[in-house]
Parts: structure tokens; sequence; C-alpha cells
């Protein structure tokens, strides 16, 4: 995994909008409808070609195929990669998934009201034993990625893809054949393997991408005491450990964020009480959200949390939850911040979360603009290189 060496490089969460013929079949993420794949498939190279060209135009230094094969998470995308799974309409009172069902939601109705966002019809029910079917499937992002590259013709550091993690695909399916939601879960992480493998064999970084960590505190109600949480959260840092073995870390970059919707976030859990479970976790790099009003002050953390020997930290510096896009030189301060924590080398500069159908598609690209703008002004202060001339 490449490091900031000579200056502070620049990379983001992962999902980004296509042009506009895939933007209108895919539809805002809001409405969590699904997408008939063979509708998406006849655009996806040129899509792809589009955001990798989009991310080098924007001065992006480690690039992704912006999640374009990922259309949502509900049946036609899962049930083609893991077996045990069906798909059912929603009775009155349930929820798709567990997202769904918060304390924050009980806090404000009427905002949540309001927002018209009713979710899928249909929710993912586990009903056998998983195991991993998707070979082909991985098999062909991973190709249809190398293809884009070759094509976009664009110079990149380094290239990512994610994968959800064990802890967080269980918040989508709704077990009734485990009898424990913990056998659930590492039965995903034993099937979820092959697809981790898959995208580090085939050369590129993989990312986790695992809001659960902090984010499944507020979907349990009545609140846990911290402690409880800590052992149900390390439980599946465990089983995503047990699912990465055998795979390098340093090719391997994982993700946490509080969620991708535009809400309150009165219930997140305060980044001190799991920040060492993340730093169990076996990779090389940790992406952690810390621009956005309610978890910008979390970098003092870092005062006292020690980054392991040899790791990288990738704070989000630019926010998905706004429409408002980040000037350069309060990037370059945030930056500059961490790095002064945790050693320049050991920075590279990220965003909260994906901004793709979190933002609008021409903000997102101005944000990572900024982005890189602000990683440039942060080198230039953290290797107080001389102006030319003098």
């Amino acid at each position: 995994m490449k490091r900031s060496t000579e200056r502070i490089l620049t990379t983001h969460a992962g999902r980004l909008e296509g042009p506009a013929e895939l933007r209108a079949i895919v539809g805002n993420v809001r409405d969590r409808r699904e997408v008939d794949p063979q509708k998406v498939e006849p655009l996806l190279h040129d899509a792809l070609v589009y955001v990798l060209r989009k991310q080098a135009e924007a001065g992006v230094d480690i690039v992704s195929n912006g999640e374009l094969h990922r259309h949502g998470y509900g049946f036609t995308y899962y049930g083609r990669r893991l077996s045990g799974l069906e798909s059912r309409k929603i009775k009155e009172g349930e929820a798709a998934w567990m997202s769904q069902q918060t304390r924050e939601r009980k806090e404000f109705p009427e905002f949540y009201a309001d927002l018209g966002w009713k979710g899928p019809s249909e929710r993912i029910v586990c009903t056998g034993p998983i195991t991993y079917i998707g070979d082909a499937e991985v098999a062909k992002d991973i190709e249809a990625f190398k293809a884009a590259l070759a094509d976009a013709n664009v110079r990149v550091e380094e290239a990512f893809m994610c994968a959800l993690a064990p802890g967080w695909l269980e918040h989508f399916f709704h077990n009734e054949y485990y009898d424990r939601d913990e056998e659930l879960v590492f039965a995903l992480a034993e099937a979820m393997r092959s697809e981790y493998r898959a995208i580090v064999d085939a050369g590129f970084v993989l990312q986790i991408d695992d809001p659960a960590l902090p984010d499944t505190y507020d979907m349990l109600d009545p609140p846990p005491p911290i402690e409880e949480y800590r052992k149900f959260a390390a439980f599946r840092i465990d089983a995503l450990n047990y699912a990465l073995e055998g795979l390098p870390e340093d090719r391997i970059r994982y993700h946490i964020c509080w969620g991708s919707w535009h809400g309150p976030h009165t219930h997140d859990l305060p980044l001190e009480h799991v920040v060492d479970l993340m730093l169990r976790v076996k990779a090389g790099a940790y992406s952690v959200e810390a621009a956005n009003p309610r978890h910008e002050h979390e970098w003092k953390i870092w005062r006292e949390t020690k980054l392991p020997e040899g790791k990288i930290l990738i704070p989000g510096v630019i926010s998905h939850a706004t429409n408002v896009v980040e000037h350069p030189e309060l990037v370059a301060d945030r930056i500059v911040r961490f790095a002064e924590l945790v050693g320049r080398e050991n920075v590279i500069a990220g965003t909260d979360c994906g901004l793709g159908l979190r933002v609008h598609h021409e903000i997102a690209w101005a944000k990572l603009a900024a982005l890189a703008q602000g990683a440039a002004l942060a080198s230039e202060r953290l290797w107080r290189r001389p102006k030319p001339g003098l």
C-alpha cells in the first residue's frame, strides 16, 4: 500500500456516481429500489472509464471503481453471491434491515417522516446455510475494473475495491436459520473470505466497509451498557479477522463511519469507545469519519491513542453530509492536524463516506477537487518546500 512519503496522498471512501445514462437507471439511493443488472451491464465499461477519468481529473491518487457494480444491498445483488438467502415482502411493523429501527428515528419521528423515505418493500431472510456462490460475479467485477483502468489511460498511485464486513452484512439479513446471530456472523465471515481474497489476488487494495462497528449501537434498543456493546462489537471484529486470515495486511484498509444518511446523528457512539477495537483489525490502514460536525472534534483522540507502527490513518477531511464544498485551506488544516499527531507519512487524506448518491454528482467531483487542493497545501506546509526562485 502506498504511503505519503513525499506528499500527502488522497483517496475517498468508494461510492461514486457514473454518467447520466447510468444515473437514470440507478436512481436516488433513498429509493432503495432494486436495479436489473442486465440494464446496467451494457453501460458499465464506459461508466467505469468515466469515473476513473473524473477521479484523476479531480486529483485523486488512490481510486476506486465507484462501486458502480453494486446497485443497492438487496437480493438482486447478494442473492447472486451468497446461498441461504430469500427475499420476502415486508409485513406490517417489520423493517427491511436494522438501521430502519433506531433510537434516533424514535427521537425525531417527524423529521424521518418528512424525509419521505420508506425504504425497500422486501427484506432479505437467511433461511439456510450461508456459503459463497459469487466467484463468477466477483471475477466479472475485477475484470471490468481492470479493463476500465487500461482504457481510461490515467495515471494513479493505486486502485481499491470495496467489500462489506460480516458484521455490516448481518444488519441487512434477518436470521431465521442459525440458532444464534453469532453463528450467522461467522458463516458470513467464512463465505466472504473468497471475495476478499479474490480482490487482493487481483492486485487491488481491499477496502472493508464496516459502519457496523460504531453504528449498530444506535440500532439496539434499549441501549446496552458500553462494556456490553464492546463485547458485541469485539465478537464481530474477531469474525472479520478470521475472514482476513492469510491476507497481507498492507493490502487491506478498513473503513468505519456512522452511516451515510443526512440526519441529526445524536445517538452516534463516540469513537473513543471503539477506536481500540478498530485498531485490532488486521489491516494496514484505517479510514475514519472525521469531517462532519458530529465527529470532527474526535481528532483529539489521537493525542492519546497511538497508531500502531507501520499503519496508516485515512481521516475523512471531506464530508458527505453537506452540499457545501470545503475550502482547500480548511482541508489542509484538517490534514496537518492529523499529520502532526501520527506522522505525515502515516496519513492519507480521505472522505468521511462515499460521496456518490449522498451529494449531487457535480458537488461530489468539486469536493474531491477540494480534497486534492487541500492535500497540496498541506504538503507544502508539512514538507516546507521552498517556492520556485527562492
